[in-house]
């Protein structure tokens, strides 16, 4: 595919635009290979030019120069996602929203921040009034809010707050549209849900409205359990006790702790499967004695430890989540891991299930969530990989037994979701992006409205069927 690249710099002139091939192929990309299946599919994308706009305003002149000449843009926050979101399968322009980072407006209960602020930093700056974001992914420190809501469903909080789709998560989003005279549209409510994890195929995130709750110096903790299903059922008691305020309650299975939680390593016996806890400092006493009822060991906890003890070692957030697979991955370069959700009636059942079936070969981890209301847990279970046959049957006995894998080793929204269309994303898309111009490739009922996927067969956007050829070991 190729574009009128000098018209486009000569309409850009006063842009910050970069066309270096080295800065391009590392901004074009995000933690794709953390899917050997989207390692080979996209290792080659890259975007023809980068412009990194510093206000409101260049964003339109830029997008509404590859209106008129017809380029793509895909919109990119930090690059911490991990499914290829951020990357310009057509080529074209990568829109480098990093510069756009101001918090604009804190008050009770909210702040307003630009697409490219950092999670961390919208938290420092409401850090002396006391609050902070609700929630946040393992990559808080990294991560930009415009990414998060573009491409992110929750994380650290989820055991209090639920995750972004729950009415409430987001107050309002400020975007622009992708038209021969771009509109800046203010949505608020249920409208969000349409440029909600939706990639930036319809619209560019410019500033976002989050709810704040009470800031806490959180305690960290690890309980210990010989016996995985107590320690799953002790963490699904835990996210019910809801006079406990928790940020975070994740459980894995040994030997992952053992082996890739390298600086806590001596905390971690050998055989203990290990619950991962973030609780507010008043629940201290609560948690120790709820603790004990169940029979937990307590092995780890932050407020205990002396101020050497607990130099070096990283925050107990990014231990959990997607910074498990990214440690475990860096231990064994053979790890690769799936999505899932363990939903009621008996969540627990599920995890049983699963576990005794795939046992070593899938080791379980589990992220205990407020899922519509209830607690249940979300599963981010580590594979050993050994071919994409064998990936793609293990997915397809995790969906016989009752447990929906969002898959990560797909690039588009449907495939990695609940393999069907958000008809608001796509109507949305209709009137924001009427040439189709936004981060194209990512929306199959926009690229290809007949896909049927009952087949089961992986949709791949044209110029990327060639990489499909068959099994890559």
């Amino acid at each position: 595919m190729r574009y009128d690249l000098p018209a486009l710099k000569a309409r850009l002139k006063g842009i910050h635009i970069e066309d270096n091939p080295a800065l391009l192929r590392q901004k074009s990309r995000d933690f794709y290979w953390y899917s050997p299946t989207l390692k080979r599919q996209l290792d080659g994308v890259i975007g023809d030019l980068l412009a990194a706009p510093a206000s409101e305003e260049e964003v339109l002149r830029i997008l509404a120069a590859c209106f008129a000449l017809g380029i793509p843009v895909t919109p990119r926050g930090a690059g911490t996602g991990n499914y290829g979101q951020a990357m310009p399968l057509a080529g074209g322009l990568v829109l480098d929203l990093s510069r756009l980072d101001k918090v604009l407006e804190i008050a009770p209960g909210r702040v307003r921040a630009q697409a490219g602020a950092l999670l961390a930093d919208i938290d420092a700056a409401c850090a002396p009034s006391g609050q902070e974001l609700r929630l946040h992914p393992s990559t808080y420190r990294t991560a930009s809010i415009g990414g998060f809501i573009a491409g992110g469903s929750g994380g650290v909080g989820s055991i209090s707050w639920g995750g972004l789709r729950d009415l409430g998560n987001i107050l309002s989003l400020r975007i622009a549209t992708m038209e021969a005279s771009p509109q800046i549209l203010t949505l608020s409510g249920e409208e969000v849900q349409k440029i909600a994890h939706a990639y930036g195929t319809n619209g560019i995130i410019l500033d976002v409205e989050m709810p704040l709750a009470a800031a806490y110096d959180w305690t960290e903790a690890m309980i210990g359990f010989t016996d995985f299903a107590e320690a799953a059922a002790y963490a699904q008691a835990l996210g019910e006790q809801d006079a406990i305020l928790k940020k975070l309650v994740s459980v894995i299975a040994a030997p992952i702790p053992q082996t890739a939680f390298l600086r806590h390593r001596r905390f971690l016996p050998e055989g203990m499967h290990v619950v991962l806890v973030m609780l507010a400092p008043m629940g201290s006493a609560a948690f120790e004695s709820f603790t004990a009822r169940r029979g937990g060991t307590m092995l780890f906890r932050s407020d205990l430890l002396a101020e050497a003890d607990r130099h070096g070692l990283p925050p107990l957030y990014e231990l959990a989540w997607n910074h498990t697979t990214l440690r475990a991955l860096r231990v064994d370069p053979a790890i690769t891991y799936l999505q899932t959700l363990y939903p009621h009636p008996d969540p627990l059942a599920r995890v049983a299930r699963i576990h005794s079936r795939l046992g070593d070969e899938v080791p379980a981890h589990l992220e205990f969530v407020r899922f519509d209301g209830r607690i249940t847990c979300f599963g981010l279970p580590l594979v050993h990989y050994t071919s994409e046959a064998r990936l793609d049957a293990i997915i397809a006995l995790h969906e016989e037994l009752g447990i929906p894998v969002f898959n990560p080793h797909r690039y588009t929204l449907e495939e990695g979701g609940m393999k069907q269309t958000d008809p608001a994303q796509l109507a949305f898309k209709r009137e924001a992006d009427p040439k189709g111009l936004l981060n194209p490739g990512k929306m199959i009922a926009w690229e290809n409205p007949e896909f049927d996927f009952a087949t089961g067969r992986t949709y791949l956007f044209p110029g990327l069927e060639g990489r499909d050829a068959g099994e890559a070991g």
